[in-house]
């Protein structure tokens, strides 16, 4: 059954119901805003047994009933996503996988492809200027009409820029043609700065500590490829860097549940994902940051996780037993 963004949207906003899987860091393309800096040259799976336990793990996990896989470009690495996307498949688990459609440069595109994209219930695509230097227009229209002929539901994302968003109602009007909202969307995204897109965008617009809603990613775990596990899926944080608080290392089912049940149980971490990032400015330790303005909630974010250590802490317990669903 097909998923739209807004269906994957509610279901990543409920903890405990999805995860992404990260299965490489390689990426052919080279687009100068890339927020986790993937190159063709990047780090991939080098340890397959651990790889094995790591989609186990996930296939097997009961409550985990949606399964996003990225990267870098997810479709380099052949063996490692056509194994995750069949066993996924296996397990009943419906599956969202994030591609610039780079694979789609031959005239025929491999039945391999074909295959993962048959186990897909959906597919983001995510085309702009950037993408354009590498991937053309046929391509994209290549790749647009394999995934329609598998029939996940496309969901077309471009930068939130008035001409990327008419070019690619027209590309997806050459690819499918002029009824093409019965197979796809177009999803409009901020520029990330992150990896090299630091070099590229910068956010003008900043915002009260305190206005701060919650942010539904921290309810939502990422694992590598390699064991590396993350409350959220802030690409600087894939990349090792902010604060390690964020951060757990797993090498089988035992560590896998116990970093993200960690995570899922952190008081901290549910506050920012349930309650609101803007309500623990009212906690003393945070008062000053109310009135700090900030580019973006990872910032503010970040702020709080560095200034308040592990542990229990009463106050901060009973925010955590509030709940705000508005998120900014």
């Amino acid at each position: 059954m097909k998923l739209t963004h807004r269906e994957v949207d509610a279901i990543r906003a409920e903890r405990g119901r999805s995860m992404l899987l990260f299965v490489t860091d390689r990426c052919p393309v080279g687009c100068g805003h890339c927020s986790v800096d993937s190159r063709a040259d990047s780090p991939s799976i080098t340890d397959f047994e651990r790889f094995d336990r790591i989609v186990d793990w996930i296939a097997t996990n009961a409550k985990l009933e949606v399964i996003g896989i990225s990267g870098g470009e997810p479709f380099v690495e052949r063996r490692g996503l056509s194994i995750a996307t069949q066993r996924f498949a296996d397990a009943g688990k419906r599956q969202v996988v994030f591609t610039s459609g780079v694979w789609a440069t031959r005239e025929r595109v491999p039945q391999w492809i074909r295959a993962v994209l048959n186990r897909c219930d959906c597919v983001y695509l995510s085309t702009d200027a950037f993408h354009a230097k590498a991937i053309d227009d046929a391509c994209l229209v290549r790749a647009a009409q394999t995934i329609a002929a598998a029939n996940p539901w496309i969901v077309l994302q471009v930068l939130d820029d008035e001409l990327e968003q008419e070019r690619a109602a027209k590309l997806l009007e050459q690819a499918l043609g002029r009824h093409w909202q019965r197979h796809a969307e177009i999803n409009l995204v901020t520029p990330l700065t992150h990896g090299r897109g630091a070099n590229v965008f910068s956010r003008l617009a900043r915002v009260e500590g305190r206005a701060f809603g919650p942010c539904s990613l921290a309810r939502s775990p990422m694992v590598r490829y390699d064991g590396a596990v993350s409350a959220c899926c802030n690409e600087s944080v894939i990349m090792a860097k902010g604060p390690s608080r964020l951060r757990r290392a797993a090498t089988d089912h035992n560590s896998l549940d116990a970093a993200t049940d960690g995570f899922h149980a952190d008081s901290l971490l549910r506050v920012i994902g349930d309650v609101g990032l803007g309500v623990l400015t009212q906690h003393p330790r945070f008062a000053d940051l109310a009135s700090q303005r900030f580019s973006n909630n990872c910032d503010l974010c970040w702020k709080l996780l560095e200034r308040m250590p592990e542990g229990s802490d009463p106050l901060l317990d009973a925010i955590a037993s509030l709940r705000q669903d508005d998120d900014l």
